[in-house]
């Protein structure tokens, strides 16, 4: 059966305050849109958002149309574009990777590396600076999910990917994503 879905993908930027959510939300709704897949954080004193809205071809131009003055209402900075929805393809596994460190530069880049070099996707990435407890020290953390395909040798990259950890002096655990 063919996927008659529209989507559109929405970037937000702005100072954050109470309310964005809201206001945002119901400005799609509005459009008779609906919200199907987000992500949304505070970064020092900004709010970021990043929603994949759905809608009838027709919706989705009216929200289009009015994406500038939902910007200037919102004093928010809004990108968009059109996309389409995920497609099968290869089986993928999703996965999960754990990683602690104490901070240094560097540490996303390497393991986006150690993954792109043997085509791993990395779907969701979260990282996170924060003081260790009593000391004080620097650290660092990332949180990510990556699609394994399923015909590679999950044992060989965990041992790959352990020993390339220890390498580099982080802490890290790939395990399968819990459901």
């Amino acid at each position: 059966m063919p996927n008659n879905k529209n989507y559109l993908v929405i970037s937000a930027l702005g100072k954050d305050r109470p309310g964005i959510v809201n206001a945002l939300s119901k400005a799609i709704l509005e459009e008779g849109c609906n919200i199907a897949d987000s992500r949304m954080t505070v970064l020092g004193g900004e709010f970021a958002i990043l929603l994949m809205v759905e809608g009838n071809w027709n919706t989705l131009s009216r929200l289009e149309q009015n994406l500038p003055q939902i910007e200037a209402q919102l004093e928010l900075t809004i990108i968009s574009k059109r996309t389409e929805g995920r497609t099968g393809g290869l089986e993928l596994l999703p996965y999960a990777v754990e990683v602690v460190a104490l901070d240094h530069p560097g540490i996303v880049h390497h393991l986006a590396s150690f993954f792109s070099s043997r085509d791993i996707n990395i779907e969701d990435l979260i990282t996170t600076s924060y003081a260790a407890a009593h000391t004080g020290t620097p650290m660092f953390s990332v949180s990510m999910t990556v699609g394994i395909p399923a015909d590679l040798h999950i044992a060989t990259l965990r041992d790959e990917f352990l020993e390339f950890c220890d390498s580099m002096n982080l802490d890290a655990v790939l395990e399968p994503l819990k459901g």
